[in-house]
């Protein structure tokens, strides 16, 4: 629970703001959903979540996401997901993934449609950040916008090693998805 509001403190003031401003607006995102796939030669291995948070502020195109990595179920059994948590992301010590950054293309979020871009951050798990930009598809309507994204993370970049007694059954680059809907939200800042 601590760590949800010490991301909530960490976003407000991560995103830039200018004292002569006194509201504006930022999207958010609740719920979204997380999937990943290992496809090794002897095992498949998917677990996914629906707790992805983010925010975007449009007026600087910089953007937060986190995800709670002991959200992720779904494992082929209780002991892989054990092993996941304690081993490979030892969720205990560093139990949050996250993606901060800009967005590189100008982004009109109100124009309905579907707009290519390209998210350029820092993605964090096991508590090791690598740059990453990332092609995602924005699908604007009324209310917000729908973000997709298909992504790799080698589990090399994120110092996550796989025992040679598994190495047939993990992947060494895991395949993630993301989907989340934001919403107009007002900010209020002094």
């Amino acid at each position: 629970m601590i760590h949800k509001y010490l991301f909530i403190i960490i976003l407000s003031c991560w995103l830039p703001s200018t004292a002569q401003v006194s509201n504006t607006f930022v999207y958010r995102g609740n719920n979204g959903h997380v999937s990943f796939i290992s496809d090794a030669p002897l095992e498949i291995i998917a677990a996914e979540s629906n707790e992805l948070r983010g925010i975007v502020d449009p007026e600087n195109y910089s953007f937060a996401f986190q995800l709670e990595v002991s959200s992720l179920k779904g494992f082929n059994s209780t002991l892989q997901q054990e092993h996941f948590y304690e081993n490979y992301v030892e969720s205990e010590k560093f139990p949050v993934a996250t993606f901060t950054g800009k967005i590189i293309e100008r982004v009109d979020f109100t124009k309905p449609g579907i707009q290519n871009i390209r998210a350029k951050g820092i993605f964090k798990i096991h508590g090791i950040g690598q740059e990453r930009i990332i092609p995602c598809t924005i699908e604007a309507n009324k209310d917000g916008f729908h973000v997709s994204a298909t992504f790799i993370v080698p589990l090399t970049d994120h110092n996550i090693l796989i025992p040679k007694v598994v190495y047939q059954k993990i992947a060494e680059e895991i395949r993630v998805t993301v989907n989340i809907d934001f919403s107009l939200s007002q900010r209020t800042i002094r």
